[in-house]
């Protein structure tokens, strides 16, 4: 039987809890015990209060013996104590496989787990994460990474996503397709599906990048290379690089394409603009381009997309 425990700490969100286990528990209804055992775990043991105010019944790490390791997301500041990261480090000492969910990776980061590798977390909290922990290299635009035996996923329902491809990895395809359906879940977003992030909305730190991804905004319509956005920030490539990525958690290229797509999904869903018409209108010059990158970041293609506002009645499309 293979082990998971669920390390949680005070101020957990209780879905990044509940959602992976309830994945794990349906996978040993559905294929029978044993399969998988389930834990909660915490670094003292008795109940802990979730960010909602709602205790949690757990024991205590240093009596567990976990194969997979899976970290909830929550509150920050609570998880980074000392006595918090250096549970889950004892932990995952003896662990083969390390998770986590939302802001999880935090505790991880902090534990020195997640240095030289890939990882995300809630796209709102990315640019945090890349700014705390210099050595990760944050992606803000997956809904699960895999690195070595280190998981890392996006913010709350991600973690059910997560879960599914840990599974998959373990039991294979078809089971996962039908732990799917008894959650009435989509069978797994792919991890390289992109999470909503709006980037209209990111407020940099510094006056310089707030300038340059202005800049694109107003520009959509023109060739945006990282050259031109460097210059309307005044900064040097390299300077300019490294501080975007720093502040936004984003390469300029890959920001540039999100603000493109959220001004294509916008026009896509209010009205009955010709879709060749709307890729040049944002820069993405070429429809097929412009297809491929709706696929990417929401799942669906841009006729997808306007069908579902028009039988919804109102435009909104969230691929989280």
């Amino acid at each position: 039987m293979h082990n998971v425990g669920f390390f949680v700490y005070p101020g957990h969100q209780l879905l990044d809890l509940a959602g992976p286990l309830a994945a794990f528990e349906a996978a040993t209804q559905v294929a029978g015990p044993p399969l998988y055992g389930l834990e909660v775990l915490s670094r003292a043991g008795g109940l802990v209060r979730s960010s909602s105010g709602v205790p949690v019944a757990t024991e205590p790490s240093r009596d567990a013996n976990v194969n997979t390791l899976v970290i909830s997301g929550g509150d920050i500041a609570p998880m980074l104590l000392p006595d918090e990261t250096q549970a889950v480090a004892r932990l995952a000492s003896t662990t083969s496989r390390i998770a986590s969910v939302c802001t999880g990776a935090f505790l991880l980061a902090e534990a020195g787990m997640l240095d030289g590798k890939r990882a995300t977390t809630h796209w709102r909290m990315a640019h945090r994460l890349q700014r705390s922990y210099p050595a990760v290299e944050v992606d803000a635009d997956k809904i699960f990474i895999t690195d070595r035996n280190v998981w890392t996923s996006a913010g709350v329902t991600a973690g059910i996503d997560l879960a599914l491809a840990l599974i998959e990895a373990d039991h294979g395809l078809e089971l996962t397709r039908q732990v799917a359906r008894e959650l009435v879940v989509y069978h797994r977003r792919a991890g390289g599906q992109s999470q909503y992030s709006p980037v209209s909305q990111m407020e940099p730190e510094s006056d310089r990048i707030r300038i340059a991804l202005a800049f694109a905004r107003d520009r959509l319509h023109e060739p945006l290379p990282i050259e031109r956005l460097a210059d309307a920030a005044h900064l040097s490539l390299r300077q300019f690089g490294r501080a975007f990525r720093r502040e936004t958690g984003e390469t300029p290229a890959r920001a540039v394409e999100r603000l493109r797509i959220e001004a294509a999904r916008v026009r896509v869903q209010d009205g009955s603009e010709p879709v060749e018409a709307i890729a040049q209108a944002v820069g993405f010059t070429d429809p097929e381009r412009m297809r491929r990158a709706f696929i990417k970041h929401y799942g669906m293609a841009p006729q997808a997309v306007r069908r579902i506002a028009r039988q919804a009645g109102k435009p909104e499309v969230n691929s989280s």
